[in-house]
């Protein structure tokens, strides 16, 4: 896909890789809205990267774990923008404890913003693709849905549900030139990472990570515009962890 004059909507746009991914897109030649729960200043930081990128940006205030929202910021891109050739999921958080520990209340929560957010984003973003013959949708699962990580049971299932999620949107809507891809990474260096102690970094970097080193969110970000450019590409999960899930030892 070229990405000149396209409309990209990124959820949780405001920081992270998602704020990454949205500056990247504006570098790539795209229109973009970025949709989070608050518009402060992290916010308007990525608008003006966009603005200085010499494309246009919009904000959709959105909490998308109740369903309304996540169609609502669908419609709300539509009306300042257009509509949205290009979608990135990168809203998300952390979802602790294991089976006996989550609460009911994480456990749902996790699904509503990863997995629930993800179909209704879709339901109401797709069909304009469709009567363009041409789409590009991104997840942002995890190292963690690609295997067993402890103590983050709700965390690990949700992200582990994206990667089919996007193989079957792949199947059903190839023929009209939509592409679904997921984007798996690693030990990314967010504000997401600011939980661990200088003694899980450290293990991180000897132990867990064959590159030894974290990433970064624009190495995420690079990625994720190289597999909306490629149009040859669907139904994929592509790893980005410094080699951390491909090892045994």
């Amino acid at each position: 896909m070229k990405l000149d004059g396209k409309i990209c909507l990124v959820t949780g746009g405001s920081r992270g890789i998602g704020a990454a991914t949205a500056v990247a897109m504006a570098a790539a030649g795209a229109d973009v809205a970025i949709a989070a729960r608050h518009d402060d200043e992290a916010v308007a930081c990525v608008r003006r990267q966009i603005d200085g990128a010499g494309r246009r940006s919009s904000f959709v205030k959105s909490d998308l774990r109740a369903p309304e929202a996540a169609s609502r910021a669908v419609e709300e891109t539509r009306g300042a923008l257009g509509d949205p050739d290009v979608l990135v999921h990168a809203a998300g958080g952390p979802a602790p404890g294991n089976l006996l520990e989550v609460s009911e209340e994480t456990w749902h929560a996790a699904f509503d913003l990863h997995v629930h957010a993800a179909f209704y984003l879709c339901r109401a973003a797709i069909p304009a693709m469709q009567a363009k013959q041409e789409g590009a949708i991104i997840f942002i699962s995890s190292a963690a849905g690609m295997r067993g990580c402890p103590n983050a049971l709700a965390y690990g299932v949700v992200k582990g549900a994206l990667p089919q999620f996007a193989r079957s949107l792949a199947r059903d809507f190839a023929a009209f030139n939509i592409r679904v891809n997921c984007v798996a990474p690693g030990v990314i260096r967010t504000r997401f990472q600011d939980y661990l102690t200088e003694a899980q970094v450290r293990n991180n970097i000897e132990n867990r990570i064959p590159l030894r080193r974290e990433g970064s969110a624009q190495q995420v970000a690079d990625l994720i515009v190289s597999l909306v450019r490629n149009d040859f590409v669907t139904g994929e999960t592509v790893t980005i962890d410094g080699g951390m899930t491909m090892r045994i030892v």
